[in-house]
């Protein structure tokens, strides 16, 4: 994602605590203080410009909702639809989300939602790729049995490397859709890109996974 550098966006981001979490490693375990109830919560890791967690947190008000985007200057028009939004149960991170077991405790997210995540096509950068098994230990050191990993993306290439992965890793797939848009999928939440490419006619795919039971 190329952005234009936006020297603002840090200031922006700190005047806005209610929202823009500054110490997320001192909420290990405790994230539940700061929304103030014990709802489940879900983390999307790589918000962008924040249309899909913003619109999920407004679709459903009991469930509470972490944007992970390391770029400040992407993360700042996520924080002025959060505010747009009026929300009460979203908070925004400006962390590397390798590091969530910094910002976790186990069990304490119930879903992840990885959105149009970078493909990293090239095979030397596979072990970038959010959905690749270094990651997917992450996930299911973090996430309950019946925690859950959604994922969306118009680039074939990653989605069928993520059914793979996902399958050898053991994870069970509950949901796939090779054109999402021509599904019977209710309720679905857009991100930017993914308007983008579907007006452009590209199909979305998506699926949904989770850990089997020990």
């Amino acid at each position: 994602m190329r952005v234009k550098h936006k020297p603002w966006a840090k200031d922006k981001l700190l005047a806005h605590p209610e929202i823009c979490v500054q110490n997320p490693t001192e909420l290990k375990g405790n994230w539940h203080t700061v929304f103030g109830n014990h709802h489940p919560i879900h983390i999307e890791i790589g918000s962008g410009k924040g249309q899909f967690i913003s619109g999920m947190a407004k679709q459903n008000e009991r469930i509470n909702y972490i944007g992970i985007e390391v770029v400040e200057s992407v993360l700042v028009l996520a924080l002025d639809k959060a505010l747009a939004a009026d929300v009460k149960n979203l908070r925004l991170l400006a962390v590397d989300g390798g590091n969530l077991t910094d910002y976790f405790s186990p069990d304490e997210i119930e879903r992840i939602y990885l959105n149009f995540s970078d493909p990293w096509p090239k095979k030397r950068h596979t072990k970038r790729r959010l959905t690749n098994p270094r990651f997917l230990t992450i996930y299911q050191h973090l996430l309950p049995q019946s925690g859950e990993i959604h994922f969306k993306t118009d680039n074939r290439g990653l989605f069928e490397y993520t059914l793979q992965a996902f399958s050898e890793y053991g994870l069970l797939l509950q949901y796939v859709s090779l054109d999402l848009h021509q599904s019977q999928f209710e309720d679905n939440i857009m991100t930017e890109y993914e308007e983008k490419f579907s007006k452009q006619g590209y199909p979305i795919y998506r699926l949904e996974a989770s850990f089997k039971a020990n």
